[in-house]
Order: C-alpha cells, then structure tokens, then sequence
C-alpha cells in the first residue's frame, strides 16, 4: 500500500501553524478599559464584536466615496432631533459587542454621547459599506437584528446594490430587500418615513 507524506504546513515568519480553538472573550467593560486607557489607538483597527477582537477592513476608495455619498444623502432628509454619526461605536451589551459601523442614525444631540456610546434604542439605522468585508458585513446583519435595530443597510459596492434589512426579531431580521439602480431607499425613523434616496445616489 502507498502512503503519502503530508506537507509541512506553510507559515509566515513569527505565525505558529497552529492557532487554538478556544478564545478568551472580553466583557463590554474589559474593552471598554483598555480602549480607555489607551492601549488601543486609532492605528489598531479592531472592534469587539461577541466578545472577540475583529479587524476591520482598511477602506479602499470605491468604499471611501460610497462611505461620503451615503452620508450626504441621508443627512439631506433626516429630520432635526436626530444626526449621523461615521465610523463610531456604538453599544450592544446582551450580544458583548462594540461594532464601528460606517454609519449610525442616531437620536441627537450630539453631546448625548459624551459619556457614552449610542445603543440600540437610540439607533434607527445602521448603514456598512460592503466590497471586501461582503461577508461578514451579512453576518453583521444577524448582530444587528438581534439587537432590535429597525434597520440595517449595506451598501454592496461589488454588485451594485443596496441589500435593506428590516424588521429585527430574536433571531435577526426577517425581511431582506435588494435594491438596485433605479430604485428608491426609504429612510423610515420610529415608523414614519421622512425621505427616500436614489440607489444611484450612494454607489461609487
């Protein structure tokens, strides 16, 4: 009988082969320290999301102009009381988690936050922008639901569309609606609508 000899794994320098299956997970006040006291900076692109540290995607520019094209068409229909927050945290503590989204509508004033991050009942809308982070940025929709946030939208760069997310429920969200150029996004806020925006309008 033949046999055959495995590879040796390849790896980088530095790297083990082997990573462990077991994590250790960080409470929402553990990270929330260690942010605080600086450990870590804007440089270390990491998250917390279900107690793990996650890096976030560096932004290409496709990412970055949908990022801004976005922001500029939801702040042209959001009506006063309320204001949209880019790239900040906001707070999941039944789910452990501290996520970053590119965009967050949230209830204002802005000094509302001073002393704390925006949580789900403050949120109507959370807004990613999707080309390499596609994937997980639909896993993210599970999180999101969950938590009870009325809306969550991804702006897919890589197929051009925009993917609406809505009525959250214990087990995420239970409807999904793919818009593609052509077609209008409500912008909804405690269940009133006060505006629609272009799918146009928002990709690169």
């Amino acid at each position: 009988m033949a046999t055959a000899t495995l590879p040796e794994p390849a790896t980088i320098s530095g790297i083990p082969p082997w990573v462990p299956t077991s994590f250790y997970r960080l409470t929402l006040e553990q990270y929330e320290a260690i942010v605080d006291a600086g450990i870590l900076g804007k440089s270390d692109r990491v998250h917390l999301i279900d107690g793990l540290l996650v890096a976030k995607m560096t932004e290409n520019d496709p990412h970055a102009t949908a990022d801004d094209l976005c922001g500029e068409a939801i702040s042209r229909v959001i009506p006063g009381g309320w204001y949209l927050r880019a790239g900040k945290p906001i707070r999941i503590p039944k789910w452990t988690s501290k996520p970053e989204p590119d965009r967050a509508l949230v209830r204002g004033p802005i000094r509302s936050y001073a002393r704390r991050s925006p949580g789900p009942e403050d949120i109507a809308l959370v807004v990613e922008v999707s080309d390499s982070s596609l994937a997980a940025d639909r896993k993210l929709a599970g999180l999101y639901g969950r938590a009870g946030i009325p809306f969550y939208w991804i702006v897919n760069v890589v197929d051009g569309q925009v993917e609406v997310y809505s009525r959250p429920g214990p087990s995420g969200y239970e409807a999904l609606e793919v818009l593609s150029p052509g077609h209008l996004v409500p912008v909804v806020i405690d269940g009133a609508e006060f505006g629609r925006i272009a799918v146009g309008d928002i990709l690169p």
